[in-house]
């Protein structure tokens, strides 16, 4: 099973991976969440770095402002893709460079979840043809195409640095979407972009629910809730479920701890949407 995650900024796209992740490990399921967005909040949604995790020899973990990602790793890339970091790059270097090992080596795990931390190219020209991009994108190749463990993607907003042959492995891409205009729109550009790209499943979480009885304001029906909202505006889609607004989730990003921390009520819906989700 492949899923990626989108949506605008800030509607929770790496509370849900993190949540989703742990659903499934606590299902049984071996899961790899894959930070792929510029931000890199993934480790701290997870737990990585609060005051209750430890290593595997017992010592704490680090910041989670102090893990390097991958696509920083100069040294690595540079040996990977047969480039000289001294020479500056050069015009040639590998378009297929070795990556099946990166997975293994570089994971992490906090609160039972295995996960690794990508980053982005920082560019101005962010579809560079460059060693750093052709590294990235081999590597989600390897993970969407060759992996055999429930992987989970919390891609930046948008869905442009999938390619199209990477898409083909992606079962399910989860929309995320609040109540309002501006997330809706978001959705449908990316719901048309995938599309596009062949992504087969395309689903729906709408997150920041107030209650199930709550209006939408906006809405020219003023007894249309949020949640009739979402569904009549983007009917072309299948909804995977919703999510309450959650004060808990604003504890979480104070103290460090995992977002699904002491939050049952997180874990009920997200393992309704894993339901939702059921199996490749």
């Amino acid at each position: 099973m492949k899923i990626a995650v989108s949506g605008k900024g800030g509607t929770g796209k790496t509370s849900l991976v993190a949540a989703l992740a742990k659903s499934f490990v606590d299902a049984g399921d071996q899961v790899l969440a894959i930070d792929a967005d510029p931000t890199s909040n993934l480790a701290l949604a997870l737990g990585e770095g609060s005051p209750s995790a430890r290593n595997r020899v017992g010592e704490p973990h680090p910041r989670p402002n102090e893990i390097v990602p991958l696509i920083q790793m100069k040294e690595l890339i540079a040996e990977r893709t047969g480039t000289d970091t001294k020479a500056g790059y050069g015009k040639f270097f590998k378009l297929n460079p070795r990556v099946d090992d990166i997975p293994d080596a570089y994971r992490r795990t906090a609160s039972g979840v295995n996960f690794i931390v990508l980053g982005a190219v920082h560019v101005a020209a962010g579809g560079c043809y460059c060693p750093e991009n052709v590294f990235l994108q081999s590597l989600l190749s390897h993970l969407i195409l060759e992996r055999d463990e429930v992987v989970i993607i919390d891609m930046e907003a948008g869905i442009e640095h999938l390619g199209r042959g990477t898409v083909r492995g992606i079962d399910v891409l989860i929309v995320m979407v609040e109540p309002t205009l501006r997330s809706i729109e978001a959705a449908r550009t990316i719901h048309e972009l995938a599309s596009e790209l062949g992504i087969r499943r395309i689903g729906v979480v709408g997150n920041k629910i107030e209650t199930p009885q709550t209006r939408f304001i906006a809405s020219g029906d003023p007894a249309e809730t949020q949640r009739e909202f979402i569904r009549k505006s983007l009917d072309t889609m299948e909804i995977l479920g919703f999510l309450s607004l959650n004060e808990r989730i604003h504890e979480t990003d104070i103290t460090g701890e995992a977002v699904f921390s002491n939050n049952p009520r997180l874990l009920d819906e997200v393992n309704r949407i894993r339901e939702a989700i059921g199996h490749a």
